[in-house]
């Protein structure tokens, strides 16, 4: 069982970059633990680090000015192979939401069986969410996941959401926990039916 979602207030962290693949958000070289933790020490390793292992001081996550559990990316975030390690290491760092107009779908489905939320807006709210984020990095961005509502300063928009995905967040469940919520129902269908 994952932590439950349902409203989350937050800064966010942008990284104002289109098509950013799953090997830029976590390096193949990277993908040999079993275990989900200590990804995040590796999220964007090649941006953040130089050959030295040296902090990149432009990075937006080497800089104290923006912070945050929601990283607003450019579109097409998640595209490139098919490594559930991505969604680990951005949700193992401390994000809990990702912001873009487009997701690839296996990315997308990876995040959501992973407790973290992928949330499509348009390319207008995306635009005016990193100049919200430019002008003032403490601008706040509220994910309501109960009435799919996105909203930065002003500006609001709607989302889509699968139903099931919907449930699962809002009750911290994977599908092995959503399946034992369901003990009851499969017990008194199987006596039913026996």
């Amino acid at each position: 069982m994952k932590e439950k979602f349902t409203t989350l207030k937050s800064t966010g962290v942008p990284i104002q970059v289109e098509n950013i693949d799953t090997d830029q958000i976590i390096p193949a070289r990277f993908l040999k633990a079993t275990t989900r933790e200590g990804f995040g020490d590796n999220l964007f390793c090649d941006w953040r680090y130089d050959g030295n292992r040296q902090p990149i001081k432009d990075f937006v996550l080497n800089q104290s000015t923006y912070s945050g559990k929601i990283l607003v990316a450019g579109k097409n975030f998640g595209c490139g192979s098919s490594r559930e390690h991505a969604a680990w290491a951005i949700y193992d760092f401390g994000f809990r939401v990702v912001v873009s107009s487009f997701f690839a779908d296996i990315f997308k489905n990876n995040a959501l069986n992973n407790g973290l939320l992928p949330v499509v807006v348009s390319d207008d709210f995306l635009k005016k969410t990193f100049d919200a984020l430019a002008k003032n990095p403490k601008t706040e961005i509220t994910v309501d996941l109960e009435n799919q509502t996105i909203s930065c300063g002003d500006v609001k928009e709607k989302f889509e959401i699968n139903a099931y995905k919907k449930t699962c967040l809002m009750n911290g469940y994977d599908d092995i926990d959503y399946l034992l919520s369901l003990n009851n129902e499969i017990r008194a269908f199987d006596a039913a039916h026996s």
